[in-house]
C-alpha cells in the first residue's frame, strides 16, 4: 500500500460553512494533506473572520459569501471556483442547522427551514459540482450526516428527517454517479465537544456533571465526548484515493454509541 494515497496534493476541497467547528477542523486536515481550501458562509463579516482564522493556521483559503440553499448563488460560486482553481475535486456538505422544538409545537415553516439547509442544500451543492467531476474523471462528495440519520430523539423531528434523507441522498449519488469514478460517502459524528455544546458540559454548582453530559458519557463506550479532531482522519480518508472503492457508506464517528445498548440498571 502506498501511503501517498492518503495525500490530497493538488486537490480543490470545498467545505460548506467551514468557518469554525467541525467544518474548520476538516478544512485544516485537508490543508495539511495538501489540498487547496475553499469555503462559503452567509456574510462578508463571517468570511473575513474565517479567513483570519485560516491565516493564523498558515492556510491560504478562498472564501465566498453564498447561501447554499439558493441555486443561483451556488452555481455562481462553483463557476468562479472553476475559473480560478479548475473546479472542485472534493465537496464536503457540512453546513447545517438544528431547531430543538417538540414536533407538535413546531411550525411547518421551521420544519422546512431545517430541511432546506440540511437536505436541500447538499442536493443543490452536489448537483452543482457533479458535472465538473464527471469531466475530471473523479470526485469525492462527503455529506455530514448524524446519528440522527439512524435514531430518533425528542425535539429533533426536522433534523432527524433531514439527516435520514441525507443518508439516502448519499447512497443515491453513489448509485447514479459511481460509474464516473465519483465516490459519495457520509460521516455521522457522535456528540462532539464544540463551543455550541459547552453549556451542556459545564459542571453544576455542586460539582456534578450536567444531566445531559452524564447521559452522553453513559451512552458512549469511549466514555467521553468526541472532538472535532476525531473527525479529521475519517474525513481525509474519505476524500483521498485510499477510499476509491468505498461508496455509499456512512462512517459513524461516535465513540461506539450506535453499537451500544447501554449499561444494565443496578
Amino acid at each position: 500500500m502506498d501511503m501517498k494515497d492518503f495525500r490530497l496534493d493538488g486537490k480543490v476541497a470545498l467545505i460548506t460553512g467551514a468557518v469554525y467547528g467541525i467544518g474548520f477542523a476538516i478544512a485544516e486536515a485537508y490543508a495539511a494533506a495538501g489540498a487547496k481550501i475553499v469555503f462559503n458562509c452567509l456574510s462578508e463579516d463571517a468570511k473575513e473572520k474565517a479567513l483570519a482564522s485560516y491565516a493564523e493556521k498558515g492556510i491560504d483559503a478562498l472564501g465566498y459569501v453564498a447561501d447554499v440553499t439558493k441555486e443561483d448563488e451556488v452555481q455562481a460560486m462553483i463557476a468562479d471556483i472553476e475559473e480560478k482553481l479548475g473546479g472542485v475535486d472534493i465537496l464536503v456538505n457540512n453546513a447545517g442547522i438544528i431547531k430543538r422544538i417538540p414536533m407538535c409545537e413546531m411550525s411547518a415553516a421551521d420544519f422546512r427551514a431545517v430541511i432546506d439547509v440540511d437536505l436541500n442544500a447538499p442536493f443543490i451543492m452536489s448537483k452543482a459540482v457533479i458535472p465538473g467531476m464527471i469531466k475530471k474523471g473523479h470526485g469525492k462528495i462527503i455529506n455530514i450526516c448524524s446519528m440522527m440519520s439512524e435514531l430518533g430523539r425528542e425535539t429533533v423531528s426536522a433534523y432527524a428527517a433531514a439527516k435520514g434523507g441525507l443518508k439516502m441522498l448519499t447512497r443515491n449519488i453513489c448509485s447514479e454517479y459511481g460509474e464516473h469514478n465519483i465516490q459519495c460517502n457520509g460521516i455521522g459524528p457522535g456528540y462532539i465537544a464544540t463551543p455550541q455544546t459547552a453549556p451542556l458540559r459545564e459542571r453544576q454548582p455542586d460539582g456534578s456533571r450536567h444531566p445531559f453530559d452524564q447521559f452522553i458519557i453513559a451512552k458512549t463506550p469511549a466514555g467521553r465526548w468526541g472532538t472535532a479532531e476525531d473527525l479529521q482522519g475519517p474525513a481525509v480518508f474519505l476524500a483521498s484515493d485510499a477510499s476509491n472503492f468505498v461508496n455509499g457508506h456512512i462512517l459513524y464517528v461516535d465513540g461506539g454509541i450506535l453499537a451500544y445498548i447501554g449499561k444494565q440498571p443496578g
